[in-house]
């Protein structure tokens, strides 16, 4: 079942006719551990099937005009996993750095990862500067992916930021407020967030972009992420053009703001 109700928010989307667009969506592809167990597989082949929804939905969101796309891939407490399926998720970054980030930067999309990379290992962090690198001129599309990311602690270290700027005399504590805060976060450089997505049937959003998703709407599917592709991509957006974002003001205020 795919839920589909009415969310207030900040309504920074951009319209394509008479459709609203969102201009930043980000997804929690949960399920793939599922689906590979409903196939009677181990859940590695789940993980890998799942490298072709993202291609799927990263052509979607080019042809929708999407400006940002950001993936939850791997957070910081997807350590606690058997040692086995986190080896082969290493593996198949690995491989999206060395083979997918290509095909990216032949279609004009800039790549970049979030999140604490200092517990990956040397040699992917450094395919990790490479791949930005190779993309970040790009004007297309903006694809993030969250690595050992936890919305927890982006807000952390964007306020322990702020407090070095505050200790070295650059800023004053007054200074501080929900702007400066923001743009200290992992994607203070993106539109704000419009739609977060969490395939798998559950309906929370898991320590991701906790800050960003403050004013997002919110699209729970139950489909497993192996099986979300363009077309299901395409319905969120359906979905999201259904919603009425009041932003704190009356349905009527917001109605007359769009017209």
């Amino acid at each position: 079942m795919d839920n589909c109700s009415v969310d207030n928010g900040e309504d920074l989307a951009v319209h394509a006719g008479n459709k609203k667009i969102p201009q930043h969506v980000a997804i929690i592809m949960d399920g793939n551990g599922r689906w590979a167990q409903l196939q009677g597989k181990g859940r590695v082949s789940g993980h890998k099937a799942g490298v072709e929804s993202v291609r799927a939905v990263v052509a979607s969101a080019r042809k929708s005009n999407v400006k940002a796309l950001t993936l939850f891939a791997f957070s910081s407490e997807n350590w606690q996993r058997p040692v086995k399926e986190v080896g082969v998720l290493m593996d198949l970054f690995m491989y999206v750095l060395t083979k997918e980030v290509k095909r990216l930067h032949k279609h004009n999309i800039r790549f970049q990862v979030i999140g604490d990379l200092s517990r990956f290992s040397e040699k992917l962090q450094k395919n990790i500067t490479k791949s930005e690198q190779l993309t970040a001129e790009n004007t297309g599309l903006v694809l993030s992916i969250a690595a050992n990311y936890g919305g927890r602690w982006d807000i952390a270290q964007a306020a322990k930021k702020l407090a070095f700027k505050v200790q070295q005399g650059s800023m004053k504590l007054d200074d501080i407020d929900e702007l400066t805060l923001n743009e200290q976060t992992c994607l203070a450089d993106l539109p704000t967030l419009d739609l977060l997505i969490r395939t798998g049937g559950d309906f929370r959003i898991s320590n991701f972009l906790m800050w960003q998703a403050a004013y997002a709407e919110l699209y729970f599917t139950d489909i497993l992420w192996p099986d979300f592709k363009e077309a299901q991509f395409e319905q969120a957006l359906n979905c999201f053009d259904q919603r009425e974002r009041r932003f704190g003001k009356t349905g009527e205020q917001a109605r007359n703001e769009e017209v």
